[in-house]
């Protein structure tokens, strides 16, 4: 029967392999065959499993398509940079789109240029047709999202409007209970090209049904496009959205870093100024003013903040700690992910009938129970404890995370209303996941143990690395679990209501 070998195990190999150990003598060291050493070192490149090396290791496996086309780690990570900038620089933008243009034509257009973005990133044979791609491919979905949420606010009565978003969010739950786990199928078997190619076919029949059956179902409301509203915001929000992108990576007191959050926070507080004296708004910020609004933005925000931060810190932990492959990790996430999709509508229909209160104190109570035990997590946690966890946790966001966000929106102004919602989660997303990066790698690093132990005592030195690398990772869960906590506190304010 062969070992499995823990993190901890592979962390010991690599330190006894930069003191010059021999095969056997790691072997008998570790309690394995030497055969089990010899497949592990075949197996894996001889730098994979230095402790303090973990994060970036990782980083490497999801970036396959650095790999392809011969770029760094960091140049791959505008990937995803690039696409929350652009999409952050059009969600405010989204609500003057819905006031101005017609809906039918504003979603064929969008739904366009995202066909347009995903057909060029297939066909892209460089890094830079890739990242064009992918950046249009945001302006596409940073329109059609928060256009989703209009629509569905508007076609339906008040009374029904928590069942629409729930329908809503079985789009956004089956999304994530997918996308982990097919991508890294793909990843695993086949060319990454698949991920955007599959989505043609698909993005074609939608927009030949949009073609004939969709209709115009906003009311228009134009109005001039103010240009300096449009230059502030895109500078402003993409500025700041930059800045916190860059910061998990290059540090908080890297120049570019500051600069980008000083310049971001310069023009975005200009573009506030602007907003709160214009008699007809580009985005209309006075919503702010409104408590409930207020409040509902901000237990949106909770939840979408808590599950952002454990969804982004699990699958390292599950494939640093415990040796998964991204394609078994997002197995290991599916059932919980599927269970947010599945539980929309009865959410939904719940919000309807009896208000946001009792569904917001009943969810975040279990989002912090579900959170609490990953703080304690380790190498040896039964694999079928993690899936449990995961699912009792997404079950919680199931009752909070579109309601909230429907309790938010004013009646009055869906578009504007959404806009601010969706513009306030999007920012307050990016700069918690630059934290959560930094409190990673920093409290690993804090507990790292000194390079000299390593040749003086390698065992030693290997069980400290790996207990700094759970500090690290206990830390990330902790910050996370505290948005949880607060959403709950905020919760116990809300008062009693009757759909």
């Amino acid at each position: 029967m062969s070992h499995i070998l823990t993190l901890s195990d592979r962390t010991v190999i690599q330190t006894l392999l930069k003191v010059g150990y021999s095969q056997k003598q790691i072997a008998e060291e570790v309690g394995v065959a030497p055969s089990t050493i010899n497949y592990e070192l075949k197996r894996c490149p001889k730098g994979y499993y230095d402790a303090d090396q973990a994060q970036e290791d990782c980083e490497k496996k999801l970036t396959h398509r650095g790999r392809v086309f011969d770029v760094s780690t960091a140049t791959v990570q505008w990937l995803s940079t690039g696409f929350l900038l652009v999409n952050g620089i059009m969600i405010p933008i989204s609500a003057w789109l819905a006031d101005n243009v017609p809906t039918k034509r504003l979603y064929l257009i969008t739904m366009l240029i995202f066909f347009c973005g995903t057909l060029i990133a297939f066909q892209a044979h460089s890094f830079a047709a890739l990242l064009v791609g992918r950046l249009i491919q945001a302006v596409g979905v940073g329109v059609v999202l928060p256009l989703l949420q209009i629509m569905m606010l508007e076609i339906f009565p008040a009374n029904q409007r928590g069942q629409a978003m729930g329908l809503a969010g079985i789009v956004v739950g089956l999304a994530p209970a997918i996308s982990p786990t097919l991508a890294g199928y793909i990843l695993d078997h086949g060319s990454w090209r698949i991920l955007f190619g599959m989505l043609l076919p698909i993005i074609v029949f939608v927009l030949f049904g949009a073609l004939f059956f969709m209709k115009d179902v906003l009311p228009g409301k134009p109005s001039q496009l103010d240009l300096w509203s449009t230059i502030t915001s895109t500078l402003g929000f993409g500025s700041l959205l930059y800045g916190f992108s860059t910061a998990g990576n290059d540090g908080w007191g890297d120049a570019k870093v500051l600069i980008a959050l000083a310049v971001g926070l310069v023009f975005i507080a200009l573009f506030i100024h602007r907003q709160l004296t214009m008699e007809r708004p580009f985005l209309d910020l006075r919503f702010f003013l409104n408590k409930d609004f207020t409040v509902g933005t901000l237990l949106s925000s909770f939840v979408t903040l808590s599950m952002v931060g454990v969804e982004m810190v699990l699958p390292l932990y599950l494939q640093d700690l415990m040796d998964h492959f991204p394609f078994v990790s997002g197995l290991t996430m599916l059932p919980g992910a599927l269970l947010i999709g599945l539980m929309s509508p009865v959410t939904g229909r719940l919000f309807d009938q009896y208000g946001i209160r009792n569904l917001a104190i009943t969810g975040f109570a279990i989002l912090t129970l579900g959170n609490l035990p990953f703080i304690f997590l380790s190498a040896t946690t039964p694999e079928i404890l993690v899936v449990f966890l995961y699912a009792v946790r997404m079950f919680g966001i199931s009752l909070v995370l579109m309601t909230t966000i429907t309790n938010a929106i004013p009646v009055s102004e869906f578009s504007h209303g959404t806009a601010a919602n969706n513009t306030f989660r999007q920012i307050a997303s990016s700069m918690v996941t630059a934290v959560m990066i930094s409190i990673l790698s920093n409290v690993t690093k804090a507990h790292l143990p000194g390079h000299v132990l390593k040749s003086s005592a390698p065992l030693l030195y290997a069980n400290r690395a790996f207990e700094a690398t759970l500090h690290g990772y206990s830390a990330t869960f902790l910050f996370a679990t505290l948005f949880s906590v607060a959403g709950l506190c905020l919760a116990l304010t809300l008062k009693p209501t009757r759909r």
